[in-house]
Parts: structure tokens; C-alpha cells; sequence
């Protein structure tokens, strides 16, 4: 009876089994299937132009839109804000771009990447932590994206308000009312369809975003300034702040830009694997980042500065872009409803790619890693939309509650990660990774180290996290010396500086095996690499002068087919 059922058991969890190489013994089930393995050639399908829609798309959203507001009410003028922003996104292009050359040269994603720096089993941890995060700001974008459809409503039925006496208090005691869910739960559903197509596809979703959302931008920056008859008063406002206020304000700025991007700056292997030559995804993001976002922050200051202008009884400017729009249909009149559809349908589009970008597949990928025999970046991507569902996100976002701030902060749990990654690519390794033992879980492995588990990269992780816990705990209320603050007001750079720099001792220290004394990048010979073992036994020693010799040779096909 007991065998009767292990059959049915078996022939169901067969059932549910995802696409996989024939010929896997067990345990490398547990560690790939065809959407963690190498990109092949035939999917690569992401040239410069792709990557550069693809960030003119992503800086386009309400984040952004907002992201100089807080800088200008801590005192700096409308243009030192923006050069934060300038300053901070071109800083934070260059993190991309060194994460990004490591997915866009051996073709895997960010799971795979940290397996060198973190072990085979080690890996997990940094994998759970970026996929909790995905799901968690998937419901937050979501329930933003909600407020858009809410404005698409409403520009239509004018009586599809929150503050409509008929909606105000119904769902009482849930935390929303009947027309935020309902508006939030059509974005939901159709964020659906986009989860479903494969990542090497879904770059035309963010081309047509890249002509429709900036163009709606623009669109409404005129509008704004033209109400006004000019730019409004933001833009002739002084700083307030002057000396060494003045210093750390603008250090503030900087890093706030670079904070919002931490989570792109970790998973930007998931889009670059499918870049089609590593330059694909180099110039074009360097450049494409700070000049995006850098615009779109002008806009969003232009189009406050108006406002002030516009209702001057609002007694100061509104920063966010669903307010100012809200706002305008409040007038009423049909040219300014029609007009509010369209931006309002914009923004969604943005808040539909962003969610898709940043947090969808990016949870599909990292869930596709934990339980790779089971689940795909589609059904991970999935999962993710549905917790973003069940966590209730409307309650996350309450003006009573700090999640917002917990998740802003969040960041310095990333740099870590970001340090110990690139440290162990550019300046232990040089470059060389041998990808099939990334897929390896024998004990002789080179990414094996200790029962899976890479105690370097551990102990590094934890070094930039220590850094910038005291201050991270000033930042969510607690009491805390003001050295904590300064050092946390610099967070990123502190947590990636220090958890780079210790691992790159610990491994001169006590060497690591699988590295180059010389830069030696051999991700041209990967074509389409079996991953299934060969027939050497478990118990093999793991040849490191052997694999220094034949690093030597230089990337030859022939090196490169017997390695990969």
C-alpha cells in the first residue's frame, strides 16, 4: 500500500515538475532547470537599444517623479536637488553596470552569480532575502498603480471617488474602502497577462512604454506650466540650509537616489544575461540611467513648482503627480478629464513595467533558485503577484505605520550583498568563473567550500552589515549616537566599501579555489552547456593547479566546451 502511494506521490510531483536537462542526477534538481541555466545563444535577444527603452520606461514613475521632494523640504534649492539626483543615479549606472557585465558575459541571473560568493547552499539566504523584498514592493507598486486606475475611473464616472460619501465607509475597519480595492484589485489582475511572457520577450512591453509613458510626461509638464504661466515659485526658492547642513543634505540626496535603485543594482544580471554581446548592456545603461531619471525628476519638480502657482490656496506645492492630477479633475470639464485619462493611464503603464522590471521578475527568478525543480520564473512571478495580493499593502502604506521607511532602508542589507559579489568577481576572481560547477553540488567542487556554505562571503556580508546597523535603527525612530548617523547617512557606500574590501582579505588570506592571477573572462565560449556530471566519482580531488594551468591557455572553443 505505502509503495502505491509513493507512485501516486511521485507521478504527481512529476506532474508538477518544471522543464528540466535530462539526465540530472537529484541534488542537481535542487539547483537548476532551463530558466536558471546559461542563456543560449538563440534567446539573447536584448541589443543596446532594448536596454535603453528599458530604463527609459523604468524612470518613468511615481518614485522618481517624487524623489527631489523630500530634498527641496530639507532645505536645498530646486537645482541642488536635481544635481543630487544627476550625481546619485549616475553613481548608482555604474553599480548596475558592474553587476550587469557579469550576467550580460556568462548569460545567468543573480542567483546563480552569488553562488560563487555565497556557495552553492549559501547562496539561499541572499536569494530569499531579495525575493521577500520583491513580493513585499510588488503589493506596495501595485496598490500605487491602483491609484492610477482609480484616476482612469474616475475620469470617466466622476463619481468613482474615495471621498464620495456612497464609498467612504464601506469595507469599514479593513483599512480601505470599496473603491481603492476594487481599483487596486483591477490592476492586479491585469499585471496577469505580462507575468506570462518569458523574460527575453517582454522587452517589447517596456519599448512601447518607453514612447507612451514619457511622451504623456511631457504632455503633462506643459499642461502644468501653461496653467500657471510659468514655472512657479519652487524654482526661484533659495536653500535654507548653508555650511555643513548644507553638505550632508546634499549626501542625503545623493544616496536617497542611490537607495531607490539598490534593488536594480543586485538584480540587473536578470535582464543583462540576455544581452546579446556584454557591450549590449554597458554604454547603453551607463548613459540611459542618470539622463532618465534625472529628466523625469525635472519634470516632477516643474510641474510641483506649478501647482503652488495653480491652487495657491493648497498653501504650498503638491509633490505627488496623482494628487496634482486628482486635483485637476476636481475642476472638472471634459478636456481636463480626457486629459487626466490619459496621463493617469501613463502612469499606470509605468507602475506596470516598473512592478515587472523590478520586483516580478526579479521574485520569479530568486523563487525559480529556491525551489528550482518546481518552479520557473512564470510561476514564481505568480506566487509573487499573490502574496503581493494577501499582504494587504493598503495597510502597509498607512500615514500611522513606518513600513515605508524599514523598506528605504532596507538598502544597506543590498550594498552588502552588491559588495561581496563584485569583490569576488573583479578582484578575486578577475573575471573567471567556471559555469558548470555553479551548478555543482559535490563536495569536491570549487563553490562547494564548506558543506555549501561560503564562510568568506558570510563574514563579509555580515561586516557591512554591522557598519550601518546602528544607524539603520536611528532611521526607523531609535535614539542613537550621531557618529551612527553619519555613517548610516552614507549607507550604501559604507555597507558596499567594507563588505568588499574584507572579502577581498579574507580570500588573500585563505585563498579560494576557481580565480586567475590575470583578468580572464571566458563567458564567449558558453554556447549551450550541458550541466549534467560526467562520469569522474564524487570522491576526485578538485585539481586547482590543473585549473590554473588551463585558465593560461587562454579561452579557446576547445578549453571552453571541456570546462563549461
Amino acid at each position: 500500500m505505502e509503495k502505491v502511494k509513493d507512485s501516486k506521490l511521485a507521478h504527481f510531483a512529476n506532474k508538477l515538475a518544471v522543464s528540466h536537462e535530462p539526465g540530472l542526477s537529484t541534488t542537481q534538481l535542487m539547483l537548476t532547470n532551463e530558466d536558471l541555466k546559461p542563456v543560449e545563444p538563440e534567446r539573447r535577444q536584448w541589443g543596446a537599444w532594448n536596454f535603453v527603452g528599458f530604463w527609459v520606461a523604468d524612470s518613468f514613475n511615481i518614485n522618481t517623479w517624487m524623489i527631489s521632494s523630500s530634498m527641496v523640504v530639507a532645505g536645498l534649492s530646486w537645482w541642488q536637488s536635481w544635481l543630487c539626483v544627476w550625481s546619485g543615479y549616475a553613481i548608482a549606472a555604474c553599480f548596475v553596470c558592474l553587476t550587469g557585465r557579469i550576467g550580460s558575459t556568462y548569460h545567468i541571473g543573480f542567483p546563480i552569480v552569488s553562488r560563487a560568493s555565497f556557495g552553492i547552499w549559501g547562496a539561499l539566504w541572499p536569494v530569499f532575502n531579495r525575493a521577500a523584498m520583491a513580493c513585499i514592493w510588488y503589493g506596495v507598486q501595485a496598490w500605487i498603480g491602483g491609484e492610477c486606475v482609480q484616476l482612469m475611473i474616475r475620469a470617466i464616472w466622476n463619481s468613482w471617488d474615495p471621498k464620495n460619501p456612497k464609498y467612504a465607509n464601506t469595507m469599514s475597519g479593513s483599512g480601505t474602502n470599496v473603491v481603492m480595492f476594487v481599483s487596486f484589485f483591477l490592476f492586479w489582475v491585469g499585471s496577469l497577462p505580462a507575468i506570462w511572457f518569458p523574460v527575453h520577450k517582454i522587452r517589447h512591453l517596456f519599448t512601447v512604454k518607453a514612447y507612451f509613458v514619457p511622451t504623456a510626461g511631457i504632455a503633462f509638464f506643459i499642461w502644468a506650466l501653461v496653467r500657471a504661466k510659468g514655472a512657479g515659485p519652487v524654482i526661484h526658492q533659495k536653500s535654507t540650509v548653508t555650511g555643513s547642513d548644507l553638505a550632508w543634505q546634499v549626501i542625503k540626496g545623493i544616496m536617497s537616489a542611490i537607495a531607490n535603485f539598490a534593488t536594480l543594482i543586485v538584480n540587473d544580471p536578470d535582464f543583462a544575461r540576455f544581452a546579446g554581446k556584454p557591450r549590449d548592456a554597458l554604454w547603453s545603461q551607463l548613459f540611459t540611467i542618470p539622463i532618465g531619471f534625472a529628466v523625469t525628476s525635472f519634470i516632477g519638480i516643474m510641474v510641483s513648482s506649478a501647482s503652488v502657482v495653480i491652487w495657491p490656496e493648497l498653501g504650498g506645492p503638491v509633490w505627488n503627480p496623482l494628487d496634482v492630477l486628482t486635483q485637476f479633475l476636481d475642476e472638472g470639464g471634459s478636456a481636463q478629464r480626457f486629459g487626466v485619462f490619459i496621463i493617469a493611464t501613463a502612469f499606470c503603464l509605468a507602475q506596470l513595467g516598473t512592478n515587472i522590471a523590478a520586483n516580478s521578475v526579479s521574485a520569479g527568478t530568486d523563487m525559480t533558485a529556491l525551489l528550482p525543480r518546481f518552479l520557473n520564473i512564470r510561476r514564481g512571478g505568480y506566487i509573487c503577484a499573490a502574496i503581493g495580493l494577501a499582504m494587504c499593502p493598503w495597510n502597509l502604506l498607512s500615514s500611522s505605520n513606518q513600513f515605508t521607511t524599514y523598506l528605504s532602508a532596507y538598502s544597506v542589507f543590498l550594498s552588502s550583498i552588491a559588495g561581496v559579489i563584485v569583490s569576488d568577481y573583479y578582484f578575486v576572481r578577475r573575471g573567471y568563473f567556471q559555469i558548470k560547477d555553479l551548478y555543482s553540488a559535490r563536495r569536491t567542487a570549487p563553490y562547494y567550500y564548506t558543506f555549501g556554505v561560503h564562510w568568506r562571503g558570510y563574514a563579509a556580508y555580515i561586516a557591512g552589515i554591522l557598519i550601518n546597523v546602528v544607524g539603520f535603527a536611528g532611521a526607523v525612530g531609535t535614539k542613537v549616537p550621531i557618529g551612527a548617523t553619519y555613517i548610516y547617512n552614507l549607507n550604501f557606500f559604507c555597507g558596499f566599501i567594507i563588505a568588499s574590501g574584507m572579502y577581498w582579505i579574507l580570500c588573500k588570506v585563505f585563498p579560494i579555489p576557481a580565480t586567475s592571477d590575470r583578468w580572464l573572462e571566458v563567458g564567449d565560449e558558453i554556447r549551450n552547456p550541458s550541466l549534467v556530471y560526467d562520469n569522474d566519482s564524487d570522491n576526485t580531488p578538485y585539481d586547482m593547479e590543473a585549473v590554473a594551468d588551463e585558465a593560461y591557455k587562454g579561452p579557446t572553443a576547445h578549453d571552453g566546451e571541456a570546462k563549461f
